[in-house]
C-alpha cells in the first residue's frame, strides 16, 4: 500500500521540484572570450575566468547583483581565494577585477556591521583581510564603472590601476553613517587626489564623476561604458606580454613612492633594478633591442 502511494504522489513532487527549479535565478553567464579558471570549491560571489587572445589575463568578476555588490564577508573571503589562484597562474600575468555595468561595488555590507561591537571588531582584526588586493604581486586593473563607494572605492583604490567608465561614481561617504574609512580609504584617497579633495570627500561624503576622478589622478582613463572591460583587459594583456618577473619588481618600486620616504624609495629601486641584471629576461630584452627584433621573455 505504502509503495502503491508513492508512486502516485511521486509525479505530483517532480512537478512542484520543477517549478522550485524555475523560480531559482540563472547562474551567471561566462564572460564572451573567456575560459572558466580553476580555483577550488565554486564560487558564490563572483564569476573567475582566463581571458585574453593568450590566457593570460585573470578576470574576476563580483557578483552580487542584487546588492550592488556590496562587500560582504563571504565575497571578500572568495576574493582572496580566486587572488591566490591567479597569483600561483604561471599562465597569468595581470588581473583585471570589475562589477557590473550599475555597480563596481558600492561599499561593504551595512548589515554585516551594523550590530558590531568595538571588541568584536579590535579583537577580530575586522577588514584585516582585505588588504591581500594590495599585496598581490601581479599588477592588477580595476575596471569601474557605476557605483564605487565606500569600501568599493577602497577595493578599486587597492588596485594598481583604475580605468572608469564614463558613468562611474567614487565616493568614502562613512561619514553619512556616523563612522570612517576602515580599509585605506583615508590614506589611499589623500595620496591620489591630495589632502583638500579627500579631506572634502571624506568629511561630506560627497562623490565625484568619472572625469573629477580622472582630473584629480584617482583614475587614469575614462571610457565609453560598454568599451570599459575590453579596454582593461587589453592593458592588462600589454602588461602580460612582458616578463612577469620584472613587472613584479617595477610595481613593488612604484609601490615604494607611496609608502616610504623620496631617499627609501630611491634605494629601493636602485636594488630592484640591480635585481633585473639577475633575470635571463632583462638580458633577453637588451639583447632583442640590440637585435631589433621582439622580445622573448620567459619570466626567468
Amino acid at each position: 500500500m505504502a509503495a502503491a502511494l508513492r508512486a502516485l504522489f511521486r509525479p505530483a513532487a517532480a512537478a512542484a521540484a520543477a517549478r522550485r527549479r524555475a523560480l531559482l535565478p540563472p547562474p551567471p553567464r561566462p564572460l564572451l572570450g573567456a575560459r572558466a579558471c580553476s580555483a577550488g570549491a565554486p564560487f558564490q560571489y563572483l564569476a573567475v575566468q582566463k581571458t585574453g587572445e593568450r590566457q593570460s589575463v585573470g578576470l574576476i568578476q563580483l557578483n552580487r547583483p542584487q546588492a550592488l555588490n556590496a562587500l560582504c564577508e563571504g565575497l571578500m573571503e572568495e576574493l582572496r581565494r580566486a587572488l591566490d589562484a591567479l597569483e600561483s597562474d604561471p599562465q597569468v600575468g595581470a588581473i583585471v577585477i570589475t562589477g557590473s555595468q550599475k555597480a563596481f561595488a558600492a561599499g561593504a555590507d551595512i548589515k554585516e556591521m551594523q550590530n558590531k561591537t568595538f571588541q568584536e571588531c579590535y579583537g577580530g582584526g575586522f577588514l584585516a583581510g582585505w588588504d591581500k588586493v594590495s599585496t598581490v604581486r601581479k599588477p592588477i586593473i580595476a575596471a569601474v564603472n557605476g557605483y564605487a563607494l565606500g569600501g568599493g572605492c577602497e577595493l578599486a583604490m587597492m588596485c594598481d590601476i583604475i580605468y572608469a567608465g564614463e558613468k562611474a561614481q567614487f565616493g568614502q561617504p562613512e561619514i553619512l553613517l556616523g563612522t570612517i574609512p576602515g580599509a585605506g580609504g583615508t590614506q589611499r584617497l589623500t595620496r591620489a587626489v591630495g589632502k583638500s579633495l579627500a579631506m572634502e570627500m571624506v568629511l561630506t561624503g560627497d562623490r565625484i564623476s568619472a572625469a573629477e576622478a580622472k582630473e584629480a589622478g584617482l583614475v587614469s582613463k575614462v571610457f565609453p561604458v560598454e568599451k570599459l572591460l575590453d579596454a582593461a583587459i587589453a592593458c592588462a594583456e600589454k602588461i602580460a606580454s612582458n616578463s612577469k618577473l620584472v613587472a613584479a619588481m617595477a610595481k613593488e618600486s612604484v609601490n615604494a613612492a607611496f609608502e616610504t620616504t623620496l631617499a627609501e624609495g630611491t634605494r629601493t629601486e636602485k636594488r630592484l633594478f640591480y635585481a633585473t641584471f639577475a633575470t635571463g629576461d632583462r638580458k633577453e630584452g637588451m639583447t632583442a633591442f640590440v637585435e631589433k627584433r621582439k622580445a622573448n621573455f620567459t619570466d626567468s
